[in-house]
């Protein structure tokens, strides 16, 4: 555990060269350590970054401020995007992690501030996956992540996060020309053994094109 550059934070490097970098967003009253391992059946050579969110709600660690289930502190939301993206920012110069493999990968909060950087500051990631992501908020204009690789993971059973909101994102994503696999899945708001394989066949590819 780190507490350098403005977030407690763990740092894996990775196993070789061509293996990407994974930015780790856990949810709601997770921390830095929550994904690692997620992180690792995703690409066991991958380097591994992973914040602890800097919001406490009833002492659950979280990246954003909520008003209620599913409604979103906008402005805490857009104000805590940018800190993140100064981190990252950051620890890609304090690591040496390449930018041109750096996939986000983020669970519940942690896949829409994933959603909400992707908005806000496109060309920051290489691409992401998002498991059980909301629509973070409509920007006012469309960013450019054309070609920007996507994997949206949902729950037909979800309790949390409904369909339509889903769809809407994945169409915000379309729209700003990202390339986005929208994955539904039987469950509810976790994620199961069968996506994490789905992901991990999508970020080999996605990373495969990069090279």
């Amino acid at each position: 555990m780190t507490e350098n550059l403005g977030f407690v934070h763990r740092f894996v490097p990775a196993g070789d060269e061509s293996a990407p970098a994974l930015l780790l967003l856990h949810g709601t009253g997770g921390d830095e350590n929550d994904l690692l391992s997620v992180g690792r059946m995703l690409d066991e050579r991958a380097a591994l970054l992973s914040p602890r969110g800097r919001v406490l709600e009833h002492g659950m660690p979280r990246f954003f401020r909520r008003l209620a289930e599913g409604v979103f502190d906008e402005e805490d939301l857009r104000e805590r995007t940018h800190e993140l993206a100064e981190f990252v920012e950051a620890a890609v110069n304090e690591y040496g992690i390449d930018p041109r493999r750096l996939f986000a990968v983020g669970f519940s909060n942690g896949a829409n501030i994933a959603a909400s950087l992707l908005l806000l500051h496109p060309g920051l990631l290489a691409g992401a996956v998002l498991l059980r992501a909301m629509t973070p908020f409509e920007p006012e204009t469309t960013p450019d992540l054309s070609g920007t690789p996507v994997y949206l993971a949902a729950g037909r059973s979800d309790p949390i996060v409904p369909a339509e909101n889903t769809e809407r994102l994945a169409e915000l994503l379309q729209e700003a020309g990202a390339e986005v696999t929208l994955d539904w899945q039987p469950g509810g708001h976790g994620i199961g053994p069968a996506e994490i394989e789905a992901a991990r066949d999508w970020l080999t590819n996605a990373v495969a094109r990069m090279s």
